[in-house]
């Protein structure tokens, strides 16, 4: 991914150093650069940005106020000379706490991070319907919808896919399966099936039973867990 970053500081040289560290960063996309928040602030109002770079200590406005007047944050990343702000950093949920002078071991191990949880955030918001995934079966590689698909059947070292009027199987693993799919809408009811919460129509015992009228048993060990993620 390619994630805009901001810095604002207002002590030239470390400005001249994190523009250094963002340029050797491949998925940093720097947006701009400034010397204090209020220049910050008046960008941010007409570009989206994905991560700051920011000091806390400054004229006119601190790091910290600067960061408690936003109504929607973006992953920041503080970078200062004191130590004494560490617990300020952790109330308003920062992704890390740089102390200077900055390592660039220390800098890339932030901004991993804060790439991490970006993916996680776009990987919870995108629509189920927006999204494909490749399966190999029958000689050829599918494009299928994951809201095509009913329900997931574990066969061993092979899984078969119930899809809407098709059904595929294919060398996969459920575990991998439960890793890649979005989990808010896919959901592990047994030990060998995964179902596709938005297809689901009622709980029949210990039974789901699907839209397309299929009954798919309930793993003793799931039960709990698919009352809670699918009833409240």
């Amino acid at each position: 991914m390619n994630a805009s970053c901001i810095i604002v500081d207002d002590e030239h040289p470390a400005r001249v150093l994190l523009e250094d560290y963002v340029s050797k960063m491949p998925q940093l996309k720097l947006a701009g650069v400034f010397s204090n928040p209020i220049e910050a602030i008046a960008f941010m109002n007409t570009r989206q940005v994905d991560i700051i770079l920011l000091d806390i200590q400054m004229p006119e406005l601190s790091g910290i106020e600067f960061l408690k007047s936003m109504p929607k944050r973006p992953k920041v990343i503080f970078t200062t000379a004191y130590q004494n702000y560490a617990l300020q950093g952790y109330d308003l949920d920062v992704v890390d706490y740089l102390l200077k002078p900055i390592k660039f071991e220390r800098f890339l191990q932030a901004v991993n991070k804060a790439c991490d949880l970006l993916k996680l955030e776009q990987k919870g918001t995108s629509t189920v319907m927006e999204q494909v995934i490749s399966v190999k079966a029958d000689h050829r590689i599918h494009r299928v919808s994951v809201a095509d698909i009913q329900y997931i059947e574990g066969l061993k070292e092979y899984v078969r896919f119930h899809l809407d009027g098709e059904k595929l199987i294919t060398l996969e693993s459920l575990k991998r399966l439960e890793d890649i799919l979005p989990s808010g809408n896919f959901i592990r009811i047994h030990k060998s099936y995964i179902v596709n919460k938005a297809k689901v129509k009622s709980i029949y015992g210990n039974q789901i039973q699907l839209s397309n009228s299929t009954y798919v048993p309930i793993g003793k060990l799931y039960r709990n867990d698919i009352m809670e993620r699918l009833f409240t």
